[in-house]
Order: C-alpha cells, then structure tokens, then sequence
C-alpha cells in the first residue's frame, strides 16, 4: 500500500481515536459538493411502529438461497436495504414502508451468515470477506430481475453499498451510507491505530481468539445485546425489539461468518483466489461516484470517521446529514424517517 493511502487511512480511522464514554460527542458538518442541513424531526416515524414485515421470500442467487422481505410495487423504482452485525432486517421494519408508500420496491435482504439465508452447497467456504458479501447483493439482484437501484445501509450494509457503488457503478443509482466512505483491505487492516482507538475495537482482537469463536458461540445474545447498547448508548430498545432480530442470529453459519469477517480484516484469515481481483482494486481506496447522501447520528458509540474524513471519496452530487436526537450506530431503525427521506431525496435527484 502506498504512503498516500496510509495517510488517507490515519486521516479516516484518526476520528475513532475516542472512548466509549464519548460516544454522545455530536459530530459537525462535513465540506461537501452540496450543503445539507440536519433533518428535522427525525423520529416523526415513531420508531417501532412496525413489527414485522407482511411477508418473507425466499430465492436462490448465486452461492446462496437468500432470505428477504419485499414492500411495495413490483414494478416500482427499485431500493435495497442492506442491515449490519449484530443487526438484520428490522432495522428497516419502519423505513420500508415510508419507501413502499412513495411507489418504490423495497428488498431487503438477510445477509449471508443471518436470518432465512442458506448457502447452497455445504462445500462452499463460510466466507465473511467483504467484497462476498457483495457479490451476494449483486447476484441478488440479477436473480430479481433488478438492473439498477437504489441502495442504502449502516454497518457491513454501508460497507457492501459503498463497494457495489464503487465496482459496480452501473448498478447502482444512488446511495445513502451511514458513517460513510468504509472500504478497506487486509493491509491497512493490519495498521496500528493509537490506543483509544484500538480500544474500540476489542471485540475484533476477542474473535481473533479460538476463546472468542468459542464465546461469540456461546453468548451470541448477550455479546449481541451487549453491542447493541455500545454503539447506540442513548437508544432504549426494549426486550422484544432485541429479541425478535435476535433470532436472526440462530443461522447455523452465523458464528462461521462474523469470525471469517473480523479475522479477514486483521489478515488473520484468507479468503477466496475467486476474489482477490475485487480487493485488489478495492485496495486503491476508489472513489465513488454515484449520487450519495453519507449520514451519521450524533451519538454513535461504535467506531466511526469523522464526516469530512471522507467527504472527496465522493465525486458524484453528494451531500452529509448528522441526525440530532441521540441517534446511535442503527440509524435506520432509531430514526427511520430520517433515513427513509435521505434514500427519497438521493433517488428523486438522481
């Protein structure tokens, strides 16, 4: 990796360098090609409004048979919904019907490792590197017919929109990405960050340990509960809303596919020859160029670059909003009407 990336990564991960007594820090305003004031009224969709999606599907595409709630219009302008870890399909439980209502299709997928998702073949690696996990959506979308659409996520969702949005620029009309630009690789992966940085990681040197497979295993629950209230501090979830993404955490190849994806990252893991081209370019730190609106709440508690750390990795229109409110790391489904209005006004500009 060259000594500009390296700066570009200490510049990005430079944010992260806080406790997680801080997380209620509220974050400014990134330079940006355009201005965007906070949303307002963030909550008008009163966050779990919704309990569950009128109906799940399922559908083999590409390595997997994959799992997904469908909202709206077939013939609709296509949104896909991409959850995190620990999260899955609830964080979208209120967002996907404000979409459906406004004429879009709305997909949203259990990712590989979660929910009603199957890989196909017992042969096929339990791979958790990021670049697989997009080819899923990809392969996703041409097993629904869908050429182009709009995608949006937080976590390992934003990660995997902004890596579709990068590679696959053709399929992507626009985007919303919370905490966004996230693309890395297995090198700068293996940098170190200064101490209260590496702090907000322990979980990632934890799975590094056969003791953390184990122990992920074993209290998936509570360790996912756990981070739950980590990164979204201010966000009072009651048991039932916990519980019911919880479930999606039973997939027999859950454990397999978070540990693959955090000791990949640290270049702990290999992962498939089959991807190396797709990491080697996603190496470069590529700029992306499709519409996008980056979101941020102003109290995440999980680690997360200040916005105008990644402001030029975005040469199409472009705009970032900072939810207020004590938002936290699951903006979707703390502040569903924020982030539903963000895809709206992405894709109606696009």
């Amino acid at each position: 990796m060259s000594d500009n990336i390296n700066h570009e990564r200490r510049r990005f991960f430079g944010s992260a360098a806080m406790t997680l007594a801080a997380a209620q820090l509220s974050l400014g305003a990134t330079a940006a090609a355009e201005t965007a004031q906070p949303a307002k009224s963030a909550n008008a969709i009163k966050p779990g409004t919704n309990a569950s999606f009128a109906s799940l599907k399922q559908i083999d595409a590409g390595l997997l048979n994959v799992g997904y709630a469908e909202v709206g219009p077939a013939s609709g302008p296509p949104v896909i919904l991409l959850h995190g870890w620990p999260y899955d399909i609830y964080s979208f439980v209120d967002v996907a019907p404000r979409l459906a209502a406004a004429g879009h299709r709305v997909i949203v997928p259990y990712l590989r490792g979660y929910g009603t998702t199957r890989f196909l073949s017992d042969a096929t690696m339990r791979n958790g590197q990021p670049s697989a996990i997009a080819a899923d959506t990809v392969a996703l979308m041409d097993a629904l017919g869908i050429d182009k659409a709009t995608i949006a996520g937080f976590d390992w969702g934003a990660r995997t929109a902004n890596i579709i949005a990068a590679l696959w620029p053709e399929r992507v009309k626009a985007m919303v990405s919370v905490s966004g630009y996230l693309i890395g690789s297995q090198q700068a992966g293996k940098m170190p960050l200064p101490p209260k940085a590496e702090l907000q990681w322990w979980y990632q040197f934890y799975f590094a340990t056969e003791r953390g497979r184990e122990g992920y295993d074993k209290y998936r629950r509570d360790f996912s509960k756990l981070i739950w209230q980590l990164a979204s501090p201010r966000w009072h979830f009651d048991d039932a809303t916990f519980d019911r993404s919880a479930k999606a955490f039973d997939n027999p190849d859950h454990v397999a596919i978070v540990i693959h994806n955090y000791r990949w990252r640290l270049g702990l893991a290999e992962g498939e020859a089959k991807y190396d081209d797709l990491e080697q370019r996603l190496a470069q730190a590529p700029v992306i160029s499709v519409p996008t609106i980056t979101m941020e709440g102003d109290a995440n508690g999980a680690p997360h670059p200040e916005p105008s750390a990644y402001a030029k990795k975005f040469s199409g229109r472009y705009s970032h909003r900072t939810i207020d409110g004590g938002i936290g790391h699951n903006l979707p489904q703390e502040a569903p009407k924020a982030f539903a209005d963000a895809i709206l006004d992405v894709a109606a500009s696009s």
